[in-house]
């Protein structure tokens, strides 16, 4: 997988060539990382890269210009028809879906701005597709796609040193769309908590139905949305609809 992205601030994505995860997937070379600043494709003496906004109104607008140049160099020097990317507030929700459609591509040329923002004329004209990591704003695109790379990467064949690692992950379809269940390690008591006793048994049967009923039940607390989710695509069994009834009788006695 190979990921290009125009930014002002290549450093940003440092933490993904250096640490970690990322970082060792990088070395087995199942992804790379090409950053391209548009400030590298403007020649005057202030490398200008921003202006003010046409009507007036607060902040600088990034001129379409040394970003179109970027993604031209960009488009170059790859081997594919990318798409072209722009992280944006008001762009489609990042999901655990999109970052499993991202791992099983080739890639991508990504778009951050800054500032007030960047001229329509550039979106218009290159952007195919604009994501976003929720509904606030940050300074710039590069801390949200950088955890959205995050979350991409760990997916790919080999990222990880347990292949299937990913798959019990919240939000995965081995677990139907719900959040994963507590872990425990040793030591068995830790500050006059006992790891719980199901876990200590070696019965795999009911170490399994705890675990999903434990990720029904903190489903249910913190994202009752997925909860529904799943019962629209019918992955619920009569065993699961029977211990969330259990859970809200236990709650009102």
């Amino acid at each position: 997988m190979r990921i290009d992205v125009l930014t002002l601030f290549p450093e940003y994505f440092d933490v993904l060539t250096r640490l970690g995860v990322t970082s060792r997937a990088a070395d087995r070379a199942l992804w790379s990382l090409h950053a391209w600043n548009p400030r590298n494709f403007v020649h005057d003496v202030h490398r200008t890269i921003d202006d003010r906004s046409y009507g007036g109104g607060p902040g600088m607008v990034m001129l379409a210009s040394p970003l179109t140049d970027a993604l031209l160099a960009a488009r170059e020097s790859r081997a594919d028809s990318a798409k072209v990317i722009l992280m944006a507030p008001g762009g489609k929700r990042f999901t655990q879906s999109v970052a499993s459609e991202l791992a099983e591509s080739s890639g991508a040329i990504f778009v951050c701005g800054r500032y007030e923002g960047i001229d329509q004329r550039f979106i218009d004209r290159f952007v195919d597709d604009q994501w976003s990591l929720g509904d606030f704003v940050l300074s710039g695109g590069e801390p949200a796609l950088v955890a959205m790379l995050d979350a991409a990467i760990r997916l790919l064949p080999g990222a990880l040193n347990q292949g299937d690692s990913h798959g019990q992950d919240s939000f995965q379809e081995a677990l139907d769309g719900l959040l994963d269940c507590p872990h425990y390690t040793r030591p068995e008591v830790l500050g006059g908590d006992r790891v719980p006793e199901v876990l200590m048994s070696g019965h795999h049967a009911r170490i399994r139905q705890w675990r999903r009923e434990q990720s029904l039940r903190l489903t249910q607390l913190n994202r009752p949305d997925l909860i529904k989710t799943a019962r629209e695509k019918k992955l619920l069994s009569d065993t699961d609809e029977a211990f969330l009834r259990g859970m809200f009788q236990n709650h009102e006695s």
